[in-house]
């Protein structure tokens, strides 16, 4: 299951309820996604995400990092 954790610029930021270590966040955009390291703020992985979704998704994981730290304990435990 996938729980959207936050939204901004059009881009969704999304945890799954079954998902692996370290901490991250899918963030998906109109053509495409990609993971965000949430302990450090690095790309793992882009999959069609184009450039300025993909700077936009990043400066917004590092301003909203804790929060969404949060909710990834909130949801893993």
């Amino acid at each position: 299951m996938k729980v959207t954790v936050h939204r901004a610029h059009g881009l969704r930021f999304i945890i799954y309820t079954q998902d692996h270590e370290p901490a991250h966040v899918h963030v998906r955009g109109a053509n495409g996604e990609a993971r965000i390291n949430l302990l450090d703020g690095r790309l793992m992985t882009n999959f069609g995400l184009s450039a300025p979704d993909l700077r936009r998704a990043v400066a917004e994981v590092a301003l909203e990092r804790l929060r969404l730290l949060a909710e990834w304990e909130r949801i893993h435990g």
